[in-house]
């Protein structure tokens, strides 16, 4: 399958856009399928389209679903979109609405959409691979505070 893959991170960026692009291109070619990351739909065919963030990349969105209104168009929502975008802003409002699907990354996210959008969204759970467990520490307490700054 041809799937396009747009991003608004360029491909130097360090956003996590690009770092979730760049993980789904591998996984997916992984399983055999041809995909193309860009930051704006170049117009080539495609089986299908995957778009992260539904604000920034809606022209891509809107003019995919006008080219190929039968083929499948996901729009994984980032934090921007479900906590901002998609209550005050129409380019995200009708990115949901041209969907066939919408993927959310945590639990919460369903609860963040119109109950009309809430069938067509499915939960993808962001993860990484366990680190090999090592004993604990007995003479000192260490804490880690880790988050998008």
């Amino acid at each position: 399958m041809k799937i396009a893959l747009v991003t608004p991170a360029g491909a130097r960026s360090r956003y996590g856009n690009r770092t979730t692009a760049a993980r789904w291109a591998g996984l997916l070619r992984g399983l055999g399928h041809e995909v193309r990351v860009e930051v704006t739909w170049s117009g080539i065919r495609a089986d299908a389209m995957i778009a992260l963030h539904a604000r920034r990349s809606h022209d891509s969105i809107r003019r995919f679903a006008l080219a190929f209104p039968d083929q499948p168009l996901i729009v994984a929502l980032t934090g921007t979109d479900l906590y901002r975008d998609i209550r005050f802003d129409s380019s995200a409002q009708e990115s949901l609405r041209l969907a066939t699907r919408l993927v959310v990354l945590q639990d919460m996210g369903p609860c963040e959409l119109a109950a009309r959008l809430r069938a067509k969204t499915r939960i993808i759970y962001q993860s990484a691979r366990p680190l090999h467990r090592v004993a604990p520490l007995k003479r000192c307490f260490e804490v880690c505070v880790s988050g998008h700054l």
